[in-house]
């Protein structure tokens, strides 16, 4: 009795974690409509369609903000894969960003 030989796994093939992020905005302020666009542009250029973003506006939902410990706005946390991050600004240091979401170029 022969036995079939499994296919090897290419790289290509290869299941990636997609990255899980949450962004805490205040409706239409400057400084969160920019962190959006920065976010926007980073996840566009280097994550492509490997990332799952949730946008909170806290206005909207005060106590879920304060609830996970968010005082400040605009406010990135990075959920998944660990380790965890908390970014706090406008995203507009793209290399920082990036550091801390674990992403390289």
């Amino acid at each position: 009795m022969r036995r079939k030989k499994t296919p090897d796994k290419s790289p290509a093939s290869a299941v990636t974690t997609a990255l899980v992020m949450r962004l805490y905005v205040v409706n239409s302020a400057p400084n969160s409509l920019l962190a959006i666009a920065n976010l926007a542009a980073i996840c566009k250029e280097f994550l492509k369609d490997n990332f799952k973003l949730e946008i909170v506006d806290v206005l909207d939902q005060p106590l879920r903000a304060l609830a996970d410990g968010i005082l400040v706005t605009p406010s990135l946390t990075k959920l998944s894969p660990s380790p965890a991050a908390n970014i706090v600004g406008n995203l507009s240091d793209k290399s920082g960003v990036m550091r801390a979401l674990g992403i390289s170029e």
